[in-house]
């Protein structure tokens, strides 16, 4: 439906008005030089009755259109106010709708174009462009059969369009067909079939088109060095970015992009530092590749060395840098972030609010996550299924179920990760028939097929809750092959039960499918440990030393005034040591008067002596980090613990006593979960 605007005062600037007739005239669109002189005349011309006058409808709709004002609002009122336009009037319509992005327009006017007259070699590259954005490939070529129909299809323009859509669309042969049918081949065909291979990840059909051009451009060269670096051949990429005639800022992005997605992180920075310029989107590569391989310190590091020179972070940036304070669980940076967020105004209500209910969640503050949840107004899938998992991570299922019921009666419908989080919840708080239930639900009312990872929450639901057998039954039965995760969840939860037998068949297949995985050995060691089979101990121990396995060191973090302190078992480098193992001391001493007796079962291969277990439990490093804390944590304040590994059992029990005996909220978060340890409990019931 074409609607007018209502038009702005007629009053007009000096330099319009000091020749101004009677009467319209038309000279005076000639003397426009601004949008707001452009709607001056518009708005004279209609009350003059002169926009009836065809040209001055069509030189209004060019002004509007033109790059200098770019007005597609009124260029789209004048247009609609022309009773039977023109071509050259559909043309600059179309155009200018393509180039504002509003590419669906631009398809909507070309279906009533056809319908009133033939389009020409003008109409039609522009058409496609749009569909190339679109990536509506069979509008595309209902526009390319045209084309042929109407005696255009060997127009230069329209064929140099063909190539690039069917190239952006992922239609690779077709974009050759075209392209080897064109007489003349301009650069513009030649970059763009360069583009298309890269796109499809045919790099080296990509390098034969390159050798073949007779000349090349800066896009050129990027192009294949973007290609090669994406599909992993960065030596390749390098040696294309060397020979460069002139390296433009894109090139040396894609070469740094390649690098980081590669895992050659050293080469990334150094190339970073010898840039001659820098842009968000170089920042944005090395933050997002740092986070992606796990360095978060790194990516935190870069971050705020974007702060320091002046850059404005965008989305992206902000959404990495939340991502990597997850990772390391500093809250105090995490809030921050936050408070940055909130004073330069960036909206929650999309993938940033996400970010920030995740980052609360994985650094121990459900609380501020559930108020940043609530704060938002129009909840998207995405917040809803961020505090569900988030809740569950926390042991808190009746909350996440309750808002699990609650999205579904606000007629947002669950998809597959939303069901991970839901299932998880039901995991970490032993909800056995709950979780059997929701398992169920998302196959029958929503269809969705259950993946490696639901099952994997399945198996891993039964075996913390104690049934095993089940659990094998499930994993027999699955329609795929099962991973390692899930043989690694029947392995420990035979270890829970004492279910030698299946722990057993659990390392087995474990061991055929993952020979590397640290974690099968150390636990099949601790059911011989249990059962007090010191001779299977040592075998394991002895495949371990043959296959060059060694376990993973356990380490906890805590932060502290902006600062992350890290602790290794028995680590003695940091600088309030002494203070640290006299706090330790004394902790044993209060533990000890509490009636604590250490649990040494689960104390490792070939350590004999009762009082070596002792000690060996007393040096973990979740309890240096206790006692860090305790010495300077302000009191009241919880006392956050981040640890890599799973808690053990007896590191469990002194840490629920030593938040009663010193009158502390401990948070860890392990390896599966968080544990909220207060007043001589914690928050998962001791199932974990």
């Amino acid at each position: 439906m074409r609607t007018a605007l209502p038009p702005p005062p007629p009053s007009l600037p000096p330099h319009l008005r000091r020749d101004l007739p009677r009467d319209f005239d038309f000279s005076l669109l000639l003397n426009c030089r601004t949008a707001r002189e452009t709607r001056q005349v518009h708005a004279l011309s209609l009350k003059t009755g002169a926009f009836d006058h065809p040209p001055t409808a069509a030189k209004l709709l060019a002004l509007y259109a033109a790059p200098e004002i770019n007005d597609l609002r009124h260029a789209r009122s004048v247009f609609d106010r022309i009773p039977h336009p023109p071509l050259p009037s559909w043309n600059v319509i179309i155009k200018c709708c393509v180039e504002n992005r509003h590419s669906h327009d631009a398809l909507c006017l070309f279906r009533e174009l056809v319908g009133e007259c033939t389009p020409d070699g003008f109409t039609l590259p522009c058409v496609i462009k749009g569909c190339a954005r679109l990536c509506a490939v069979e509008e595309g070529k209902q526009v390319h059969g045209l084309a042929l129909k109407i005696g255009l299809g060997s127009d230069k323009f329209v064929e140099s369009s063909l190539v690039s859509m069917y190239s952006k669309c992922g239609c690779i042969a077709s974009a050759r067909k075209v392209f080897d049918g064109m007489d003349d081949k301009d650069l513009v065909c030649w970059n763009a079939l360069i583009d298309g291979y890269a796109r499809c990840g045919e790099i080296e059909r990509a390098l034969e088109v390159f050798n073949e051009m007779p000349e090349r451009d800066a896009f050129s060269w990027t192009v294949l060095v973007d290609g090669l670096s994406k599909s992993g051949k960065v030596e390749a990429a390098r040696e294309i970015f060397e020979k460069m005639p002139s390296r433009s800022l894109v090139s040396w992005n894609a070469m740094i992009n390649g690098y980081m997605k590669s895992g050659y992180f050293n080469s990334a920075r150094k190339l970073f530092e010898d840039m001659p310029t820098r842009d968000l989107i170089t920042w944005n590569s090395m933050i997002a590749g740092y986070d992606l391989n796990g360095r978060f310190k790194e990516a935190l590091d870069m971050f705020n060395s974007l702060l320091k020179e002046g850059f404005v972070p965008n989305h992206a940036t902000l959404v990495c840098a939340l991502s990597s304070v997850s990772g390391l669980a500093t809250l105090s940076t995490g809030s921050c972030i936050h408070s940055y967020m909130v004073k330069n105004e960036h909206p929650l209500d999309g993938v940033l609010g996400t970010s920030l209910i995740e980052m609360y969640s994985k650094c121990g503050s459900i609380e501020s996550a559930l108020a940043i949840f609530h704060s938002i107004s129009k909840k998207k899938l995405g917040h809803w299924t961020a505090i569900i998992v988030g809740l569950g991570m926390h042991g808190m299922a009746s909350p996440a179920l309750q808002l699990f019921a609650e999205m579904r009666n606000a007629g947002v419908k669950p998809n597959a990760i939303t069901f991970v989080g839901v299932i998880n919840a039901c995991n970490h708080a032993g909800l056995v028939d709950h979780g059997r239930h929701y398992f169920e639900m998302m196959q029958k009312e929503y269809g969705i097929e259950p993946t490696m990872e639901h099952y994997g929450c399945l198996v891993d639901l039964l075996c913390r809750a104690g049934h095993v057998k089940e659990a094998k039954y499930v994993i027999n039965t699955m329609p795929m092959k099962p991973n390692k995760v899930m043989w690694m969840s029947l392995l420990s939860g035979s270890r829970i039960q004492g279910n030698q037998k299946v722990g057993e068949y659990a390392a087995q297949h474990l061991i055929e499918l993952a020979p590397e995985t640290i974690g099968c050995y150390v636990v099949l060691s601790n059911i011989y440990a249990a059962a007090g089979k010191w001779d299977k101990v040592s075998q394991v121990r002895e495949m371990m030393k043959k296959k060059g396995i060694r376990k993973e060191p356990g380490c906890s973090s805590i932060e502290h005034e902006g600062m992350l302190h890290e602790f290794l078992v028995g680590d003695k480098s940091h600088p309030q040591t002494e203070q640290i193992y006299s706090k330790l001391t004394e902790m044993r001493e209060k533990l000890k008067l509490a009636g604590h007796v250490p649990d040494t079962s689960q104390v490792l291969l070939c350590i004999e002596e009762e009082e070596e277990r002792e000690t060996e439990l007393e040096n973990h490093s979740e309890r240096l980090a206790i006692a860090f804390g305790l010495i300077n944590v302000y009191p009241g304040s919880p006392i956050r613990i981040m640890k890599n590994l799973r808690v053990c059992n007896d590191c469990h029990s002194i840490t629920k006593l030593l938040s009663r005996i010193y009158d502390r909220e401990i948070i860890v978060r392990d390896n599966s979960r968080f544990h909220h340890f207060k007043s001589g409990s914690c928050s998962c019931n001791d199932f974990w």
